[in-house]
């Protein structure tokens, strides 16, 4: 965005699928600039009553909906998505601060959930025959099984990838049949009302959607509400777990984050694409990735030479404009949270770990750093940095490498680079995650694939398929022939 003078655009938000402007507004800063370049209406707490009452009010016509209605909702967002790739890529680089490349990979990937869940209204198992025949008492009993919508949702979207993982809560409702309430981040929530947008074009029933920017204050009723019977929630974990505290009797999907770890066997080919691969991993979106590289266990044979080649690339990165094509690293979410993480790292440093690579730190612009010898007891190490710092640590034995990265109280995925097959299967078998990924960094997800963690990762799953599965429920029927 330009430096010179920005014009503020207002921006609705979605009330029972209609498009209202309040009397409040949440300005919205571009990331990079510091200027603000929007306005977005701010539901209070009658606003968001409205809006539950309307789910509610809705969820049987919801629910009534075919899967050809359901799929032509779904078709027609892919359809004006793709019409609208230049402007959703513009407003991902200026309210997220994402780098152009990675803005313009979050859009394809929109328009890819969007067509998954559109193949998966079709396509899923709506039922199944089950025998009931198994005692004498049962004998002359047939049953069947089918999915029926859990009923009105809440979603609460965060800031890192503000338009995908919004789709991920979305798409799936729409396909599960479930009328929803969305709560985008206030740091991200312009996104999130583009998708509004584009279901208010759309044959979905009236008043089974609302995308509602809110203060936190108000928001709770999203947790705490028992008209909802599912929380979806993507964000930190101690704010994850304090909302299933507190979110009664509906069911909770969490996804929490982690400190992803890549374990590097010697039979890894060190090239310069792997260097490039391991260090995008690290560090793209200046690393506010939930399955970012931050831990990098490399075997002692390989150590000094990947250490000599990430310190190279490194030293050609830094944190820059994100408009620019060829930018990794841009600002951060917040100066607070660059001043966080780097505060995280000087207490590393002064506890004796030591900075390979480091550069500046210019307000929300954290240029990328690479540590070693750091204690695993620091925040560094133990917890989630999202931010622009990786970790390269030592091992020589592969069980105890794998041990290594289930030190961690998160679980969410992990790489593993090995030609050894059994090396494969064992790590499968023990790693105490969501996912685990061979010959490629833990930061790889496609968006049909199950994806959720274990541990202080959360709970549930994402991927189409499964969060659909997760918004339904099972209902049985058992028939007494005669």
């Amino acid at each position: 965005m330009s430096e010179s003078t920005v014009k503020v655009t207002d921006y609705p938000l979605y009330l029972a699928g209609k498009a209202v402007k309040t009397e409040q507004w949440l300005e919205v800063q571009d990331k990079y600039s510091q200027k603000v370049f929007a306005r977005v209406a701010l539901a209070d707490a009658q606003t968001i009553e409205q809006a539950i009452q309307s789910a509610v009010k809705s969820a049987a016509e919801m629910a009534a909906l075919e899967p050809f209605q359901k799929q032509k909702i779904l078709l027609h967002c892919v359809k004006r998505f793709n019409e609208m790739r230049a402007e959703l890529t513009d407003l991902l680089i200026a309210e997220g601060g994402k780098p152009r490349k990675a803005a313009a990979a979050e859009v394809e990937r929109l328009i890819n959930t969007f067509q998954i869940a559109a193949d998966a209204v079709t396509q899923i198992e709506d039922g199944r025959m089950i025998p009931l025949a198994v005692t004498s008492a049962a004998s002359g009993y047939q049953g069947m099984v089918k999915h029926v919508p859990i009923g009105p949702v809440s979603l609460i979207s965060p800031f890192n990838f503000p338009i995908n993982l919004t789709a991920h809560k979305i798409a799936p409702a729409i396909a599960a049949g479930c009328p929803f309430v969305l709560k985008p981040a206030s740091l991200t929530p312009i996104s999130a009302l583009k998708i509004a947008e584009v279901l208010a074009e759309t044959d979905l029933p009236k008043g089974v959607f609302s995308v509602l920017p809110c203060p936190r204050e108000h928001a709770d009723v999203l947790v705490t509400d028992d008209r909802f019977k599912l929380l979806s929630f993507t964000g930190s974990d101690v704010v994850g777990w304090d909302m299933k505290a507190r979110a009664g009797r509906k069911k909770v999907t969490l996804e929490l984050g982690g400190n992803a770890a890549v374990l590097i066997e010697p039979d890894t080919e060190i090239s310069e694409a792997f260097i490039d691969r391991l260090v995008g991993g690290a560090y793209n979106h200046a690393g506010q990735v939930c399955i970012s590289v931050q831990r990098i266990l490399v075997h002692a044979d390989i150590y000094s030479d990947v250490k000599k080649k990430m310190i190279a690339k490194m030293k050609q990165i830094k944190a820059t404009n994100p408009e620019l094509e060829s930018t990794m690293v841009g600002p951060m979410i917040k100066d607070a949270e660059a001043i966080r993480v780097n505060k995280w790292v000087d207490k590393a440093i002064k506890k004796g770990a030591k900075a390979l690579v480091r550069g500046e730190l210019k307000g929300a612009l954290l240029d990328p750093i690479l540590l070693e010898n750091v204690d695993a007891s620091l925040e560094v190490y133990k917890d989630e940095i999202f931010g622009p710092v990786a970790i390269l640590e030592k091992y020589k034995n592969f069980e105890k490498g794998i041990a290594k990265i289930n030190s961690s109280r998160f679980g969410l995925q992990a790489g593993v680079y090995t030609q050894n097959l059994n090396k494969m299967m064992y790590a499968w078998n023990h790693l105490e995650v969501g996912g685990v990924i061979i010959n490629d960094i833990p930061s790889f997800r496609v968006d049909n694939m199950p994806y959720g963690g274990v541990k202080d990762s959360g709970l549930g799953r994402e991927g189409i398929q499964s969060a659909i599965r997760d918004m339904q429920e099972e209902r049985v029927l058992a028939i007494k022939l005669s």
